[in-house]
């Protein structure tokens, strides 16, 4: 027992020291980088303000909604994007472990973001976005950089 308490601090710390919380200019910058700022009509600062009231910017979060949970800078759900091997009926329509969305590596995260807006809902999928970005002056999110 004590053996596998060890060895799950030891990958939590892992996982915890691959994260990281991006600043917004930083987001701007890797956004531009990667074709995200302007795809499907959504401009930097609506992702940014997304990134933002989902997860604070940063890389571990990690949310638990019941029966699914949400992952990384964008809040991946479990239930339809990525597979977390824990949510009953999970879609996986990005093709993507859940696990990978936690790291600093953001690219993944870009590009299963891309398909989630993809959807017919686009960015209203995001219930942050809509509550918080939609509609609302985000000069804010891509001020100073």
């Amino acid at each position: 027992m004590k053996v596998f308490l060890f060895l799950a601090v030891c990958l939590g710390l892992y996982y915890a020291s691959e994260a990281e919380v991006y600043t917004h200019c930083e987001l701007l910058r890797i956004f531009k980088e990667t074709g995200l700022a302007g795809y499907y009509g959504y401009s930097a600062a609506n992702w940014i303000c997304l990134a933002y009231y989902e997860s604070g910017y940063n890389t571990a979060a990690v949310n638990n909604n019941g029966p699914s949970r949400d992952y990384g800078i964008f809040q991946i759900n479990s239930k339809w994007w990525c597979n977390d091997g824990k949510t009953s009926g999970a879609v996986n329509a990005c093709h993507i472990s859940c696990q990978s969305l936690l790291n600093n590596d953001i690219y993944d995260d870009i590009e299963c973001a891309k398909r989630v807006v993809r959807d017919p809902n686009g960015m209203s999928a995001w219930v942050a976005w809509r509550n918080h970005c939609k509609g609302r002056d985000l000069s804010r999110f891509t001020s100073g950089c």
